[in-house]
C-alpha cells in the first residue's frame, strides 16, 4: 500500500494518475491532513479498529499541510517503534534549505522537489512509485 499524504486537490489527482499510469497495483490511501495521516498510521479517528499489521510500503508526505504539518508528522511517526521503519519520501514543493535538512535530521528516506510542469511531476511520481513497490527491499518485518 501507498499512502499518499497530499492536501492540494490537483497534485493529489496528478500524483494518483502518474501512479495508475506506471501500472503500480498497490493499494492507495490518501490522507489530506496532518492529522489524517497520524490517525490512519496509528488506528485512530475514522481508522480505529483498521489492521494496523498492513502498513504502506512507501508514504510521500507533503511538508505543508493543514491541521499537522509534514515535519511533525514525521516526527511522531519515527518516535514510534511500529512506525519507525516504513519509507518516507517527502514529495514537496519546498525547495528550502532548512526543510531539507529538517526532513533528514527526522528520518526521511528521501527528498523529492515537485516539477512545476505536469509531465515533469507526473515522471518523477511514476518513478518514485516503482522504486519504491517493486526495487526498494523493505526491512524484514517492519
Amino acid at each position: 500500500m501507498i499512502l499518499v499524504v497530499e492536501d492540494n486537490p490537483d497534485d493529489e489527482q496528478f500524483t494518483l494518475r502518474a501512479l495508475k499510469q506506471s501500472s503500480i497495483a498497490n493499494e492507495i490511501v490518501v490522507a489530506r491532513d496532518g492529522r489524517e495521516a497520524l490517525d490512519f498510521l496509528f488506528g485512530e479517528g475514522k481508522y480505529a479498529g483498521r489492521d494496523l499489521a498492513r502498513k504502506p510500503t512507501v508514504m510521500l508526505l507533503d511538508l505543508k499541510l493543514p491541521k499537522i504539518g509534514g515535519l511533525e508528522v514525521l516526527e511522531r511517526m519515527r518516535a514510534e517503534p511500529a512506525t519507525k521503519l516504513i519509507p518516507v519520501v517527502v514529495l514537496t514543493s519546498s525547495s528550502e534549505d532548512e526543510d531539507k535538512l529538517k526532513s533528514y535530521r527526522l528520518g526521511a528516506n528521501s527528498y523529492v522537489r515537485k516539477p512545476v510542469e505536469f509531465g515533469a511531476f507526473a515522471n518523477a511520481v511514476m518513478q518514485l512509485g516503482l522504486y519504491w513497490t517493486r526495487l526498494n527491499e523493505a526491512v524484514p518485518g517492519a
